[in-house]
């Protein structure tokens, strides 16, 4: 009886152990962090003023708002990614060094020293040659995926400037992230 009521305890104490480690990592989490735009929405289309300006759009980078990141963020970074593109993918935009009070980023923020970035955004050159945001313009044909992401960082600056390759940022990003949330939309020429 004394083994079994050993036993009975120790599961009780496991039990309880696997309970509060399951809350911790719930709580370290970031479960509600979610990315939304008024222009772009999740499986819709890229509208014509967000796209690129050589493909007849307005070529301004659309308004992003993000909800519910870690606590423990430090800064923000965001990035836009065609993964249909030739070659295995294009970046249109890579920004960060956001800094952590911003809640979202301003319609044309993508434009480097428009004022709709928080002060310290460092843009770098996307796949066009261009500093900042450039839209969608994928050959003619088949639609093209372009996935818009918020990445909660755990630093307040990444340590790299605006000459940096934007693949190698990104890798940067991922390393130091917390969580992200992203939003696809697509786009078509024909």
């Amino acid at each position: 009886h004394a083994a079994r009521a050993e036993h009975a305890a120790m599961n009780a104490i496991a039990t309880r152990l696997v309970a509060l480690l399951a809350a911790a990592a719930v709580a370290g989490t970031a479960h509600g962090f979610t990315l939304d735009s008024p222009q772009i929405k999740a499986n819709g289309t890229v509208p014509d003023a967000q796209v690129y300006a050589r493909c007849g759009g307005g070529n301004v980078s659309p308004q992003l708002a993000w909800r519910d990141p870690p606590g423990n963020a430090r800064s923000f970074a965001v990035s836009v990614f065609d993964p249909d593109a030739p070659g295995g993918g294009f970046w249109h935009w890579v920004a960060f060094d956001i800094d952590v009070g911003a809640h979202g980023l301003n319609a044309g923020a993508g434009t480097p020293r428009s004022g709709n970035a928080p002060g310290d955004t460092v843009q770098l050159v996307n796949g066009f040659g261009e500093r900042g945001y450039s839209g969608p313009c994928p050959p003619a044909g088949a639609p093209h995926r372009y996935v818009f992401t918020v990445y909660a960082l755990d630093v307040p600056k990444l340590g790299l400037d605006a000459g940096t390759d934007a693949g190698a940022a990104v890798a940067a990003i991922r390393r130091h992230a917390l969580a992200s949330a992203s939003l696809t939309a697509s786009y078509a020429r024909h």
